[in-house]
Formats: C-alpha cells, sequence, structure tokens
C-alpha cells in the first residue's frame, strides 16, 4: 500500500492514468479547420429563418471539466483509495506478526474497542499477507501462524478472563514463542506487572514491538467493609488527573424476589486522588438482600465485588437458664458469649417464643433444661427451616432428666446422669485438654492451646450414632462438643458451661475461633490461612470478565487454603464459595490491591485504541463518476436544445428514473400495504422478527408453521400461514405472538421501530424472545447470544421479570406442564413477575395473579428448532433419541400450544380463584 498523507491506495500504479487527462482535454477542445467563406445568393432565401435546434462550434470549459473529473474519479476510484489507512511505518514487510493480549479482567471494560482495533490491524496485514498468531497471555498456548482472515473470523469467540497473567502464565507464554523473527503488537490492560519485563526482551530479541494501551480510566472496587454499623465502600482508580463522581450500586433482590437497586452512593475523586470512599447506612434486613456493589456503567469483573457472610452481621438470641447474679457478671452464663459475639452479631434477649419471631441465624441456650412443648414445637419448626440452635451444659442441665432414656428432639445425644467433675464419683485425678480435632470437625486445623482444660462436663450416653456426631472431644475420647441434623438446620451441645466453671475454654481465643467455625459469629472478610486449613469449599456462582454471573455446578471444590492464598486463574475462578457453614466470596479486587499503571521503555512505541477507522472510498468515487456522467448526460441534452417541450420532459424523465433505478429502492405501494394487512388479519397470524439471517429466518419460519399446525389440530384456533415481521417497515399491531430469534449480528432496531415496539408491548401483544444457546449458556450469562438479547432489550418497556413459577398460567392454559423445552432442556424461562399482593385462595391450588398477559418472554431452548416441519410435516431437526427426544418435541408443542392460548385469552385460568365468591353471592 501506498500511503499519501490521510489518503492509502492498494493499486497506486492506477493513478498514471491521470497524467492522461491533459491529453483528453486536448483532444476534446480540438475543433474542425475553419469553412472557407463564399458568398451564396441562395442564401438571402433563408434570411429570418430561425433554427429551432442549434449546436455549438465547441465544447463548453464546464462540461470539459465535468468530463475530466468523472474520469479522474473512475482512475482514483480502481486505485483503491482507503481514508486513514493504518501507518505502516517501519513495521512494513512480510514478517510474521504475533498478537499479543493481557486478556485479563482490565481489559474487558472496554473490549469490543479492542476488537475493533484488532480487526482493523488484521485486515492490514491480510492486505499485506503477512501470517498472524495471537496469544492470550490469560491462557497461553503456543502461537499458531495462520492467515489474517482467519483470524478475523474468530474475533466474535474471544473474549478476556476473569484474572491477571500471573508470573507462571508469563514465564510459560515467553517459553512458547518461536525462535523464528516476527514483529509483535500487545494489547496491554494498562496494570504494571513485574514479569512482563522478561516476556518483552525475549519478543525484542525476535522483532519489533508496538504496545496498545486504552486511556479510559479503570476502576477496581475493594470489597465492602462492615464498620460502626455502615457499610464502608472504597473504590480505586488507575491514573489521577481529572476530578471525577463515580457512583457504586448496591445490587441485589426486592421484597418480591425481583433485581433491584437497592442503594446507590457517590464517590468523588479530586485531581490527585487515586482512592475515594464512601457509606451506605442500610439495615441488616436489607443488607441481607445485597447481592454485589457495582460501578454504575462498568462492565468489568474489578468494578464488581461480592458480598459473603461476612457482610451480614447474624442475628444471635442469647437465652440462659439462670438469672445474673449481682455483682457476679464474670459468673453469668452469657457473659463470654456477650463479649465474643458483640463485635460481629447483632444480639437479642428474651424468652424462646419471644425470639422466634424475628427468626435469628442462631439460638443459644445456656444451661437451659426443660423446654416446655408449645417452646419445642415451635423451636423444631425453626430449627428444620434453618436454624441453628447451640446449647451450653451446665448445673440445671446436669441435674435434669433430659434426654435420659430417650433422646431429646432438641439434644443432639442422650446424657448420662450426674455429669462427670473432679472429686465426684467418676474423678478424673487431673483436668484434661482438648485433642486435636479431627478431619471430619468444622474445627479442623484450629490450633489447641495447651492452657484450656475442662474440669467437668455432661456426658454422652454409648449410642451407635454417637461417633458420627462428635466434633471436638477430650484426650481421652469423651465428647466435648456433638451435633445432629434436623431438617435443613442442626442442634449444637457444648457439653461445658459458657462461663469459666467448667472449663477454660471461654477464656480462650479458642473460643471466638470455634464460633466462627459453628457460622454462630461473622468471619473476617479474609479468613487467615490456618483458620481455614482442611476445609473444602464449593463454587456457587461465578463472575466473568465482564461481571456477569453464572452457576458454577461443573467446577470442582477448592480447599480452604487454596480460597484465601492462591491467585486467581483457571483452578480459582472469582465468585462465591459455600462452605460448610458459611459463604465466602473471593473478588478480583481485594483490600490489599493496588492499581499500578504499566510503564513501557521509551523505545517502545504506546499507541492508543482511538485511532481514525479505515474507510474505503472506492465505492464512493465511482458511485460519484456514474453521477457526474449522468450529469454530462443531461448538460449535453441541454445544450443541443433537447430540454425542450414533450420531448424535453421525456428525455428528463427517462434520465432521472435511470438514476433512481441505480441509487434508489422504490418504496412499497399502497396496494403492497393493503396486501400485507389482508394477509395478518385475516386469520390468527403468528409472526417472527427477520434478523437477516437466511438459515435462521427459514428456521423460524418452518417452526411457526408446525406450531400452527399443531393448533389447527389440537384446538379451536385456526391459525394462517406465518408471516416474517420487518420491524422497520412492517405494522406489528396485527400480530397477537411475535417470535424473536436472537442472532450476535442482527442489527440493532432504530427508534422508530423500539417506539413500534414499545406501542406494541403496552397493547398487549407479547414477544418471544429465544437466544437459541441453552446447550452453552445460562440466562444472562456472557454468550454471544446473551449479550446481544441484553442489547436488544434495553430500550423496550419490559417489567420486572421472574423465573416461570409453579403456578404461573402458562402451566396450565391448555396442557399442565412444568418444563418448557425446546431443542434444548434445562433451561431458565422468564416472564412478569407477579404482583407482591398475589396470594393463595383457600381450596385453590395457584395464586390470585393479575389479569394481564405477561408481554415478553425470555428463554433459550431454541423452540423453533424444536417446532419445525418441513412441507410433508416431517420434524426438520433431531431431538434427543428414541422415544426420549420425541416425548421431548411433544412437551415443546405442549408449550407452543399454551403459549398462544395464554396470549389469545389472558389469565382465565387464575380467574378460578373468583368462582367460590360469585357461587357465594348467588347463594350457591
Amino acid at each position: 500500500m501506498t500511503v499519501l498523507g490521510p489518503l492509502g491506495f492498494t493499486a497506486p500504479w492506477l493513478l498514471l492514468g491521470l497524467l492522461a487527462l491533459p491529453i483528453l482535454w486536448i483532444i476534446l477542445r480540438a475543433v474542425p479547420p475553419a469553412p472557407i467563406r463564399r458568398l451564396f445568393p441562395g442564401v438571402a432565401l433563408l434570411l429570418g429563418l430561425k433554427d429551432e435546434e442549434q449546436v455549438s462550434d465547441r465544447t463548453p470549459w464546464w462540461l470539459l471539466l465535468l468530463r475530466m473529473l468523472a474520469v479522474a474519479a473512475v482512475i482514483v476510484g480502481l486505485a483503491g483509495p482507503i481514508l486513514n489507512p493504518e501507518d505502516e511505518g517501519e513495521a512494513a514487510g512480510s514478517a510474521p506478526l504475533l498478537v499479543l493480549m493481557d486478556a485479563s479482567w482490565a481489559s474487558a471494560n472496554d473490549w469490543s474497542s479492542r476488537i475493533d482495533a484488532l480487526d482493523a490491524l488484521l485486515a492490514e496485514a491480510g492486505r499485506q499477507d503477512r501470517p498472524v498468531a495471537l496469544l492470550r497471555l490469560t491462557a497461553p498456548e503456543a502461537p499458531q501462524f495462520q492467515a489474517a482472515g482467519t483470524w478475523q473470523s474468530r474475533l466474535t469467540g474471544l473474549a478476556p478472563l476473569p484474572w491477571q497473567p500471573s508470573d507462571e502464565m508469563m514465564a510459560e507464554a515467553a517459553a512458547l514463542l518461536p525462535d523464528e523473527g516476527f514483529d509483535s503488537y500487545w494489547f496491554s490492560d494498562g496494570l504494571a506487572r513485574d514479569s512482563r519485563e522478561a516476556l518483552l526482551t525475549t519478543l525484542e530479541d525476535r522483532g519489533r514491538v508496538t504496545v496498545f494501551e486504552s486511556p479510559r480510566p479503570l476502576y477496581g472496587l475493594h470489597p465492602a467493609r462492615f464498620e460502626d454499623g455502615e457499610v464502608a465502600l472504597t473504590l480505586r482508580r488507575l491514573r489521577d488527573g481529572i476530578a471525577r463522581e463515580v457512583t457504586v450500586l448496591a445490587q441485589g433482590l426486592d421484597p418480591a424476589g425481583n433485581p433491584a437497586t437497592l442503594d446507590r452512593a457517590t464517590l468523588a475523586f479530586t485531581a490527585d486522588d487515586l482512592a475515594a470512599t464512601a457509606t451506605l447506612d442500610l439495615p441488616a434486613e436489607l443488607r441481607a438482600r445485597v447481592t454485589r456493589f457495582e460501578v454504575e456503567a462498568a462492565s468489568s469483573a474489578g468494578a464488581i465485588t461480592l458480598p459473603d457472610d461476612s457482610l451480614r452481621r447474624r442475628e444471635v438470641a442469647l437465652i440462659a437458664g439462670t438469672e445474673d447474679r449481682e455483682g457476679l457478671e464474670l459468673l453469668s452464663p452469657l457473659h463470654y458469649l456477650e463479649r465474643a459475639l458483640e463485635p460481629t452479631a447483632d444480639l437479642i434477649g428474651g424468652g424462646i417464643l419471644d425470639v422466634l419471631p424475628a427468626n435469628p441465624d442462631v439460638i443459644v441456650l445456656a444451661d437451659v433444661a426443660t423446654i416446655f412443648g408449645g417452646e419445642a414445637e415451635a423451636l423444631t419448626d425453626w430449627i428444620e427451616s434453618g436454624g441453628m440452635l447451640l446449647r451450653f451444659a451446665g448445673p440445671r442441665l446436669a441435674g435434669s432428666e433430659v434426654s435420659r432414656d430417650d433422646e431429646d428432639p432438641l439434644m443432639p445425644v442422650r446424657l448420662r446422669a450426674g455429669g462427670r467433675s473432679v472429686g465426684g464419683a467418676m474423678s478424673w485425678g487431673e483436668p484434661k485438654s482438648l485433642a486435636p480435632f479431627d478431619a471430619e470437625s468444622p474445627f479442623f486445623g484450629l490450633e489447641v492451646p495447651e492452657d484450656v482444660t475442662v474440669t467437668a462436663q455432661v456426658m454422652a450416653q454409648p449410642d451407635p450414632t454417637l461417633a458420627s456426631r462428635v466434633i471436638a472431644q477430650l484426650t481421652d475420647g469423651t465428647p466435648l462438643v456433638t451435633r445432629k441434623r434436623m431438617g435443613a438446620g442442626q442442634v449444637v451441645l457444648v457439653h461445658v458451661t459458657a462461663n469459666a466453671e467448667w472449663s477454660s475454654l471461654p477464656l480462650s481465643g479458642l473460643f471466638v475461633q470455634m464460633l466462627e467455625r459453628l457460622a454462630v459469629s461473622s468471619m473476617p472478610a479474609q479468613p487467615e490461612i490456618e483458620d481455614m486449613a482442611g476445609t473444602t469449599w464449593e463454587p456457587i456462582r461465578v463472575l466473568d470478565a465482564f461481571g456477569e454471573l453464572s452457576d458454577a455446578d461443573a467446577l470442582p471444590g477448592v480447599s480452604g487454603e487454596m480460597l484465601v492464598s492462591a491467585a486467581l486463574g483457571p483452578d480459582l475462578r472469582p465468585g462465591l464459595y459455600q462452605g460448610e457453614e458459611r459463604s465466602l466470596a473471593r473478588n478480583v479486587v481485594t483490600a490489599e490491591t493496588e492499581l499500578r499503571p504499566a510503564l513501557w521503555p521509551d523505545r517502545i512505541p504506546v499507541e492508543g485504541l482511538a485511532r481514525a477507522e479505515e474507510r474505503p472510498l472506492a465505492g464512493f468515487l465511482l458511485a460519484l463518476a456514474i453521477a457526474l456522467l449522468f450529469a454530462d448526460v443531461l448538460a449535453s441534452l441541454a445544450l443541443s436544445g433537447r430540454l425542450r417541450g414533450a420531448r424535453a420532459s421525456s428525455s428528463a424523465t427517462a434520465a432521472l428514473a435511470l438514476i433512481l433505478a441505480l441509487g434508489t429502492v422504490p418504496a412499497p405501494t399502497q396496494a403492497q400495504d393493503d396486501t400485507f394487512a389482508i394477509d395478518a388479519t385475516s386469520d390468527v397470524t403468528l409472526a417472527h422478527v427477520l434478523t437477516g439471517d437466511t438459515q435462521i429466518d427459514n428456521l423460524a419460519a418452518a417452526g411457526l408453521k408446525g406450531l400452527s399446525d399443531t393448533l389447527f389440530f389440537r384446538t379451536s384456533v385456526e391459525p394462517g400461514p406465518p408471516m416474517g415481521v420487518d420491524l422497520e417497515n412492517d405494522e406489528l399491531a396485527f400480530f397477537p405472538l411475535l417470535y424473536w430469534p436472537v442472532t450476535p449480528d442482527q442489527p440493532t432496531p432504530s427508534a422508530e421501530a423500539y417506539a413500534k415496539l414499545n406501542t406494541y408491548l403496552r397493547s398487549g401483544g407479547m414477544i418471544l424472545f429465544d437466544t437459541r444457546d441453552a446447550d452453552i449458556a445460562s440466562y444472562g450469562a456472557s454468550s454471544p447470544n446473551g449479550r446481544k438479547l441484553q442489547e436488544l432489550a434495553a430500550p423496550l418497556d419490559i417489567p420486572p421479570l421472574e423465573r416461570v413459577p409453579q403456578d404461573h398460567v402458562l402451566t396450565r392454559t391448555f396442557y399442565l406442564l412444568q418444563d418448557f423445552p425446546g431443542r434444548y432442556t434445562g433451561r431458565d424461562v422468564w416472564v412478569e413477575a407477579a404482583p407482591p399482593d398475589a396470594e393463595l385462595v383457600e381450596g385453590m391450588p395457584f395464586r390470585n395473579l393479575n389479569d394481564n398477559v405477561t408481554p415478553v418472554v425470555i428463554g433459550g431452548n431454541d423452540w423453533a428448532g424444536a417446532w419445525a416441519t418441513d412441507a410433508s410435516g416431517l420434524p426438520l431437526n433431531r431431538l434427543g433419541r428414541g422415544f426420549s427426544g420425541e416425548r421431548q418435541r411433544e412437551i415443546a408443542y405442549r408449550f407452543g400450544v399454551n403459549l398462544v392460548m395464554h396470549v389469545l385469552t389472558g389469565n382465565y385460568k387464575s380467574d378460578q380463584v373468583h368462582v367460590p365468591a360469585l357461587l357465594d353471592r348467588l347463594g350457591q
């Protein structure tokens, strides 16, 4: 390519044709020799006559200039001009090109700009016939040099990863580099990294290195902390220099269970600040609903922090069997518990029936022996619903008959009468110490201090289940702490008192650590590695680099030591992890994270991503040449006098028609509009949105045809042939249902189209969004189709959504259903959320819902693929194998029937809740 200023030419030799323009000008300007003048007497007869058609004896200069411009436009257009071409500079040549990408979470916020820059880079390499290899440093693989066009076709599947390149990854990438020479383009995430120097040196040994960095601001949100009754937030940025205000949102669930913004905080940066702080005053009930804190309008895992149990202060009810003795607070059954729990938990006092309505996380009974019938029943229900009952022994429990002959439901084991103490009938001779905790114990890994001793305890009766319920014991093997599960909750008994009468355990730090392991109090945001020894944590939900949460069912568990100490990577994803008793969040940005900008040597050129886009001009110049030639035709007709009267009108009309035929598309006629309206309204007609992908559009049409045939044979609905809808030009009000298959490349509708769509939704229409990716992604995950759905749906007036509940009208409109498969199964389907006041009516199996039809149904099961049939009515796509596949197709058809019946009849099934009231009014 030859570059001349802002223009580049792919075939510059064609510009030599411009040298012929002066010769052409001379040829066109040349005229025949002037005629010899002779006096002819007969000319007198022509005097007074006027010639209607005149021919110029010389071509006007402006017409010659018009023709020269047309020829010049053709020559320059054929030379392949490009506006703002990539400056080859010293990098021009045929050397292979290696593209390195940090591809970390710090690259996600402007990933689309990076992909655009990479696409332009690959296009330039393609014009130079340079082989290209791509190397992501967050997932290094041996680079494979291929044609640039091959990599361009793969850009849509390229994505960053939610961690940074570790030292090991950088060293591995350096080891994978080929020995032959090549040039390098490095898309940096902008963060300083000490291990980068060695890799940079290796790249410079192979050839020229150029770095691309984004000038956009980068933020890192530290984990939220609970301080002085408020949630403290700290936000860091990569570079200073501009005063800015940034909003952080507290996202969670509203009382109806729908995603909502619960609160927001504004953090102000001065010009010199790298960090800003703010606080949120959230009550305990609202803190428990927070699922994430995120920087507004940022799409990066570093701008998001997930809270865990460390943010939510647990509510603990303390109940003692004896009253405190005045002046003897140190002997109070609750004194040491209160001191241990006050910093990390909200304490509640009162009787059992008084504290249960508050639904605390834990109820602690200190030397409470007898629990009466009403209290026992209520306490049992609370435990089975997920509560934890923590009981401490004492003189009252040791002297009672509780859990002697038969195991008490609210005790983990049977007890022996009398207990055990120094100097008694079962004297030990000397106090006993604690044995190391077993691997199955929740206390495993905690260090047992030598000065913790036990002088008295209640004894457990031998029992076949006793060994499985012991989670702590003394050195002689006698149980110290026992536990049993009850439903979703548990009962724990500490066989000593909660004060220092029977042991020195409450005086030690081990007492607080044991309470933390039992999840009685909140643990620190980042536990020590010693506290996590021997524990295993299961990932519940994980973050991708864009900050999107997804389920982690297929990921293996990680050890506690790895969770708190290892760097994030393929084996440890950022997200929420669940232990035996509590959850722990592993965020991309921690409290110790500092964002430092990368400093490149002066010898390395650093370019920004905000570059002028390459724009080919050949098509524009050739179109201009055609327009100039048509103007030449009109000018020649005018000079010859042929643009007068009827002849002029016909000539101008013909020229104008020719121009319009080449440059415009005729608008649809009124007859065409009437035909569309008649076809759409003659019968009930199902429609699908045209995506521009012929294969997808044909499959959608075949799917709606199969569903229409099913409706015809099974219901009273007799649909007409389905129709494709152009959102920009077609009227939507004719169709009760629009099936919208989502593709990554379909164009975004215009503002006028969105106005029509919102009117359609508010007028009772329904849109079935189908991302068709349930086999590879979950709803909300960052698949290309899922991201496109978010983009398409953002301007729409969509109400709050929820997963289809078991009593939704879609589950019983025509068929009784609980699953909604298409070609794929196991995918959530989302509909309009039920109102908060929807309640069950006595005698009815479903709630009293409103009468509205859900305006949208969102899923990804590829329903059209399951419904699609050919002209003979046979299925187009295979589903599963044998009977199970045909059963899946049958359920998919039933879902389609329920969907159409729902949109045509509304929530008529829910109106049955009014039948008892109507019968009562009629006296029946």
